[in-house]
């Protein structure tokens, strides 16, 4: 598929802030926000929520 063939996409709001996306930039509206979603993934912005148990009994474990 050439790119005169390329199928359009749909433009959908930046994940940043809202704004419309751009082509140059999809999904984000322009080089400022996709640098800011960068940072946020360097500095471990994004996390998963972790419970940790301390109720564990070691004697449970598979020992040698």
């Amino acid at each position: 598929m050439t790119d005169s063939q390329k199928p359009e996409r749909r433009m959908r709001p930046c994940p940043i802030c809202s704004k419309l996306s751009t082509p140059g930039n999809y999904p984000f509206c322009s080089d400022r926000c996709a640098k800011i979603d960068l940072n946020r993934w360097f500095t471990e912005g994004y996390t998963i929520p972790v419970v940790e148990t301390d109720d564990i009994d070691e004697s449970d474990l598979p020992g040698d």
